[in-house]
């Protein structure tokens, strides 16, 4: 399930088909309205196994994925890289220097916080992925066409 959410929020999440409020169960709408009542400009998108809630919090774009039972799995949202830990900032500007960073967001799941980057240059995209302090390690690399 961890994985389903970490593909989603890279990119894949343009796969899921429009949810209205309507055909979002009673269940996770509780659940989101518990969590995050404040939520302005909610709009739900449905895949096979969760509910994804995207909206604007605390004047921040932040994304919500429910499972079915109205449980949630995880919160994402984009950060710039000078919101990242030092260390973790650190380790960007020596081992990565002639990459450009393209997407960048924090993912917060079971007391948890891990960091997902999309660094780019001509030739290659790099998907880092650091959790809880750790140092960066390479989540997907690919060369482009």
């Amino acid at each position: 399930m961890k994985k389903i959410i970490i593909t989603l929020a890279i990119g894949l999440s343009t796969l899921c088909s429009f949810a209205g409020e309507g055909t979002v169960s009673s269940k996770v709408l509780d659940a989101f309205k518990t969590e995050f009542g404040s939520a302005k400009e909610v709009a739900w998108t449905e895949g096979s196994n969760f509910y994804k809630a995207s909206f604007i919090f605390n004047d921040q774009h932040v994304s919500a994925f429910y499972s079915a039972e109205g449980e949630l799995m995880a919160v994402t949202r984009y950060i710039s890289s000078l919101d990242l830990p030092i260390s973790l900032q650190a380790d960007l500007k020596k081992g990565y220097n002639q990459y450009w960073i393209s997407d960048l967001f924090e993912m917060s799941n079971n007391d948890t916080t891990s960091y997902y980057i999309t660094l780019e240059n001509a030739d290659t995209k790099i998907i880092l992925k650091a959790t809880a302090g750790e140092k960066w390690s390479v989540y997907r690399k690919s060369t482009k066409a």
